[in-house]
């Protein structure tokens, strides 16, 4: 489906990792795109993904209301991927994902936009987790200001520069073992995110259900355990895996939420394992599915090869195991 060639949609965090990929999905459609971020000249690798002036970046803080009125101005549709994964100053998980929705869905309503609104599955407003109830509280408030709006929930989320395996393999490329948290036993239904953009990009489109929350995963449910043994099978690592009770990973959390990089662990995230992560029988009876909008999922075992080849010792022509 081809967009008018008039049609201008406003995507808040399209600098990030699913950003980018929803970025391309979109130029493909040949929407008009204003991409609203923090710091715009850090934005630069954004406009290969179309033609020349068809993707433009300017300044714009979910925190600051002005500002994301201002980027929304003028929109047909609204998409809203920002979220963080920890707390950071004045980055709270309240403040970007809860706040930051609300101000995004306002802005959207007072110029009669449709919305696009992407949260994860496992929002849950009872949760233990901050990061779970606050995007809970992001959910409802877009429905609120926007009844008609499209929910998104991915489970979590794989691809070349994502947060999820290309971390186990940096800490398998380091580390003689690796932490099982719970033991490994929570499971989890990874999705591609080329498959998640293509699913923003229909909800753009209008292929959506209005006011309904689609629960995106891919096509295997794994246990982490199962899914950090493919990670060390591509990477061809041979590490120890530790289990690592909850009690104690919740402890150790208080202190690594400090460390930089891949060590880094919070207790949010830790909250977050204690459970599943998979898409709902609610949502596959009702087809508010990947397969319910026409897509075939991609699996891990097949897109993850790709890219993580350069974290086995001699990268992609690595032959033995070590």
């Amino acid at each position: 489906m081809s967009a008018p060639i008039d049609t201008l949609v406003t995507v808040f965090g399209g600098s990030g990792f699913l950003g980018r990929h929803v970025i391309r999905a979109l130029a493909k459609r040949e929407y008009r795109i204003r991409v609203g971020v923090r710091r715009p000249e850090l934005a630069g690798h954004l406009q290969p993904l179309g033609r020349v002036g068809q993707i433009h970046a300017v300044q714009a803080n979910l925190r600051y209301p002005v500002s994301v009125q201002a980027a929304a101005r003028g929109a047909s549709v609204v998409v809203n991927l920002v979220g963080i994964l920890a707390e950071g100053g004045a980055q709270t998980f309240n403040a970007v994902q809860a706040k930051g929705a609300d101000t995004v869905a306002r802005a959207a309503a007072e110029i009669g936009a449709r919305v696009v609104h992407v949260s994860a599955i496992g929002a849950d407003a009872n949760s233990n987790s901050g990061y779970a109830r606050a995007k809970a509280a992001g959910e409802a408030a877009v429905l609120a200001a926007v009844p008609s709006a499209t929910i998104i929930r991915p489970s979590v989320v794989f691809g070349p520069e994502d947060q999820f395996t290309n971390r186990f393999a940096g800490l398998a490329r380091i580390s003689p073992m690796l932490p099982l948290i719970g033991g490994g036993l929570t499971k989890m239904q990874p999705v591609y995110v080329g498959d998640v953009a293509t699913a923003v990009a229909n909800a753009v489109d209008g292929k959506t259900r209005p006011g309904a929350t689609y629960e995106l995963g891919g096509p295997e449910i794994m246990t982490m355990r199962e899914i950090i043994d493919l990670i060390l099978n591509i990477t061809r690592r041979n590490r120890m895996l530790m289990s690592l009770p909850f009690p104690l990973a919740k402890i150790q959390s208080y202190f690594l939420q400090f460390a930089p990089g891949d060590l880094k662990l919070t207790p949010n995230q830790v909250e977050l394992l204690r459970s599943d992560n998979v898409v709902s029988d609610t949502a596959k009876a009702a087809g508010l599915t990947l397969e319910g909008l026409g897509i075939t999922p991609d699996s891990l075992a097949a897109v993850a090869p790709s890219y993580l080849w350069r974290y086995r010792k001699t990268g992609q022509f690595a032959h033995k195991d070590v």
